[in-house]
């Protein structure tokens, strides 16, 4: 009887402990991560945020990740989302308050940045052009700091929030202009 016990005992545990696990996916190789402005913790009125994936360089070449002249989701994954808090001028554009998926056509002297209404959608593959809202030429400048992972950061210039995108030397800034 002691062995009855203890064998329907067992089963249970094993079905109970089973029944229970989850599979949990492993991390993603390109990272979700987010960028704000104001980009302090203390402050929680904020005016913008990106919500995007970080790729990695690992040993291979920027035009290969984002080649120049095509349409690319900026970073990895899901194309970013953009989120405005309050309303901004975009290259002349009033921009609404909402919510905006990034996109981007790199090139050696210029990016384009665009900003388009189809959200959630994985990458660039099904772009189009009748979908975009805003978009805006910014030149590329370049330094002597690699990043190994492509980082957005905002800082507030004048009247400006300007949006920096980076990866390995190339560097882009995004003005979005204050609506007083």
């Amino acid at each position: 009887m002691k062995l009855i016990k203890t064998l329907v005992f067992l089963i249970l545990v094993t079905i109970g402990t089973s029944l229970s696990a989850q599979d949990f996916k492993k991390l993603d190789k390109s990272p979700m991560d987010i960028a704000a402005y104001p980009s302090n913790y203390k402050e929680s009125n904020k005016e913008l945020k990106i919500i995007y994936s970080r790729p990695q360089l690992k040993g291979r070449t920027l035009s290969k990740l984002a080649p120049n002249g095509e349409i690319w989701r900026t970073g990895a994954n899901e194309a970013p989302e953009l989120t405005l808090y309050k309303d901004f001028y975009f290259n002349g554009i009033n921009l609404k308050a909402g919510s905006y998926a990034l996109l981007t056509i790199p090139g050696e002297k210029e990016w384009t940045i665009i900003l388009h209404s189809e959200l959630n959608t994985w990458g660039s593959y099904f772009y189009k052009k009748e979908n975009d809202i805003a978009r805006i030429s910014v030149p590329v400048t370049s330094t002597s700091d690699s990043l190994e992972a492509f980082s957005i950061a905002f800082e507030e210039d004048d009247k400006n929030i300007i949006m920096h995108m980076g990866w390995d030397t190339i560097r882009v800034a995004v003005p979005f202009k204050k609506i007083q």
